[in-house]
Order: C-alpha cells, then structure tokens, then sequence
C-alpha cells in the first residue's frame, strides 16, 4: 500500500484539495492570468470555504472566458446580469461586478506600471518569503506586507482585496510558503530565504 505523504492539515479533506495543496498552492507564480484569476477567486472566496471555490474553479474559468482581462473588462451590464443567473459561480452581485472592476483596475495597472507580476513580486525581492508554520495558530491571517499591497490595490481601483484576500492570495502564488513544518512540501530552508 502506498504511504501518504506528509501535508499541511488544511487539505485533507479531500482528494481535489491535496491535489491543489500538492500542485499549486504555495508554487511561486508569475503568469499574469493566473494571477488575475485568482485575485479574483480569493475575493470569490470571502465568506465562504475555498473547497466551495475550488469546485467551482473550472466552470469560472468557462464563465469568464477563460480569464482574458480585456474580454472581461469590456463586460456588459447584460452580461453581469446572465453571470447572475449561473449556478457553476458564487452568485452574488458585488463578487461578480468587481471582476469587471478588478479587470478594468488591471488595465489600467499594466498601462501606466508595466507587469503586475514584476510589480507583486517586488514586495518580496523576487523570492518565496519562507515561514515555518508548526499549528494552525502560527498562521497569520494578515501581515504588514498583505496590508500595505492590499493598500496599494484599493487605492489603484481594486475590489474584494482587503489584508486577509491578499494574505491568502499571497500564500496561494507562492510569495509567502506557510507549508507547515514537516509537510512534503516546505522547502529546504538552504534554497530560501527566512522571513523578515
């Protein structure tokens, strides 16, 4: 029989969810669309668990062309309107119009900045902020960093990305690893560098 390996508490509840916390979560990302697509789904997410969101995950990607920020920030009242009435998405008006916003604020980002993801990954110098997480209390739910990038996202138009989205979002595209101590996946502490 072949042994489980060791991972961080929160995603054994499922198969979808060790899959997501094996292949993605905390693997350090720099693809503008997936950036975006989980700004959004991170905003998606408040309130409710990301199990909820991550079995809608695909049907999002259907529903919002497949995250194409130009497409989406082209979106019609109208089209807000049928996206309302989609079961496979979290049906709440404020979620969904602040897409288009976020899609909008995005353009508009790239416009006069250049890359999102060379503007993110700046905040931590271009590599993983390595925390070494023993129990669930020794995760934060915000820090200094999430505030002042959640700061600089509200003032540049940005929606549902408050301190605690951004922590969140943060650990999901690998700038800060809070695998837990033991898990498979915490690095090697010789390949990155501690936390400030």
């Amino acid at each position: 029989m072949k042994t489980e390996p060791e991972r961080c508490p929160w995603c054994l509840g499922s198969d979808a969810y060790k899959r997501y916390h094996d292949e993605e979560w905390g693997v350090p990302c720099r693809d503008e669309r997936k950036l975006f697509e989980f700004l959004i789904l991170e905003g998606a997410q408040a309130g409710l668990s990301w199990s909820t969101i991550l079995g809608k995950r695909e049907h999002y990607r259907e529903a919002f062309d497949d995250w194409d920020v130009t497409k989406i920030a082209r979106y019609s009242d109208a089209k807000i309107e049928k996206l309302m009435l989609d079961p496979g998405i979290v049906r709440n008006r404020l979620k969904i119009e602040s897409t288009r916003t976020n899609a909008k604020a995005m353009l508009a980002f790239t416009k006069t900045e250049g890359s999102f993801s060379d503007w993110l990954w700046a905040h931590v110098d271009n590599k993983p902020l390595l925390n070494s997480p023993r129990e669930r209390g020794d995760v934060p739910a915000k820090t200094a960093l999430s505030d002042a990038i959640s700061k600089a996202l509200l003032k540049r138009g940005f929606k549902f990305v408050g301190s605690t989205i951004v922590y969140a979002y943060l650990q999901a595209m690998g700038l800060v690893n809070d695998h837990f101590v033991g898990c498979h996946r915490h690095p090697d502490y010789s390949k990155t560098r501690k936390k400030k």
